[in-house]
């Protein structure tokens, strides 16, 4: 493999050494005599593999009984429908943060189903801040409340768990896995794949029993998450690579020590970074230090007319896919699980070296 550092938003990196199991059981799973892409999902081999993963999901995540582990296509965009199909429950009222471009793009589709109460809106501010819990303007009628732990585009991550005397729905697909959290918190929390648990074409749903069955009415019936927890996520074909590929990233970050050993490390990454950032006027980062992402690092450079030279010398240097969202321009580094320390470090060096040359 030729050594580069990929800082791709999503889909993003993987782990070399699940890249190596995956290239190494690619023609032969197991004892299928047969890749794992082209056994039934209902066979022997295929069933012990769902079932360790999720045992792994919930041992790394502390998973509470009583919450349904879920693994279904569609990725995390289809959970903007299914959560209102399925917790409003009667009520026509819900609560939602925007606080970037994903939060806002799951109101749209919330809005389809029912009257959506902003409840705080970083919008303002160009979605680098978050107001204080306190000034947030909570409907208390409202089935649940919806937020996006991490906005994936701007890097603004929130740094508590907002408590709330209804279910609690996250968005954590760029968080999940990065560190511990209180499951029991929350009576939703989904996932697409595609950043910290594997490949794209999987989305993971974690919900609270209790708030399965009583859907929307005249909805498809893949919707109801009871479909999918009373049929072990097998009602219809499921997506079986990408969950093979999660299977082996769930084996891979219980070697590495489980989420408190890889909170410490990614803690350690975004402080590097940052501190690079912070320690020189050729690049900003304009989020509020408290909210900044540990995932998403987005950084400006000076002199804008730069941007396509740093680029392609990154990329010449095995630093790959550093352009930032077209909405904000400039750079983004995306350093989920998989970035080693080593990433971090070749991209801070090569940023002084650039520096240096240019500014």
């Amino acid at each position: 493999m030729s050594q580069v550092y990929n800082f791709s938003a999503g889909p993003a990196m993987l782990p070399k050494q699940v890249l190596q199991l995956m290239q190494a059981e690619l023609l032969e799973y197991g004892s299928a005599k047969a890749s794992v892409m082209e056994i039934s999902h209902r066979g022997a081999d295929f069933m012990a593999l769902a079932q360790k993963s999720e045992q792994n999901l919930r041992d790394l995540m502390n998973i509470p009984d009583h919450y349904k582990v879920l693994f279904m296509q569609g990725g995390a965009s289809s959970q903007f429908s299914m959560v209102p199909i399925n917790l409003l429950r009667g009520k026509t009222k819900a609560n939602y943060t925007h606080t970037g471009h994903w939060s806002k793009k799951a109101i749209a589709e919330a809005q389809r189903y029912c009257s959506v109460n902003i409840c705080t809106d970083s919008s303002d501010n160009k979605y680098t801040d978050i107001a204080d819990f306190e000034c947030w303007n909570i409907d208390e009628d409202g089935a649940y409340l919806h937020y996006t732990p991490n906005e994936t585009i701007a890097g603004l991550e929130f740094d508590y768990t907002p408590e709330v005397g209804m279910p609690l729905v996250a968005d954590m697909s760029s968080s999940i896995l990065s560190r511990e959290i209180d499951v029991s918190k929350y009576g939703v929390i989904y996932a697409g794949a595609q950043k910290n648990i594997g490949i794209a074409g999987l989305s993971i749903i974690i919900v609270r029993e209790d708030l399965i069955g009583n859907v929307v009415q005249n909805q498809p019936i893949l919707f109801d998450y009871a479909t999918q927890a009373n049929n072990d996520s097998m009602y219809n074909t499921p997506s079986t690579y990408p969950w093979y590929v999660a299977s082996r990233v769930f084996e891979w970050l219980k070697e590495q020590g489980g989420l408190s050993a890889m909170a410490k490390i990614n803690e350690r990454k975004a402080k590097t970074l940052y501190k690079a950032i912070d320690g020189s006027d050729f690049y900003l980062n304009p989020v509020t230090k408290r909210y900044r992402s540990w995932m998403n690092v987005p950084f400006l450079l000076a002199n804008e007319d730069l941007n396509p030279f740093f680029l392609e010398k990154a990329a010449n240097n095995g630093l790959i896919t550093l352009k930032g969202h077209r909405s904000l321009g400039g750079m983004r580094a995306s350093i989920y699980n998989a970035m080693p320390q080593e990433g971090i470090d070749q991209l801070v060096a090569f940023m002084q070296d650039f520096e240096k040359e240019n500014g």
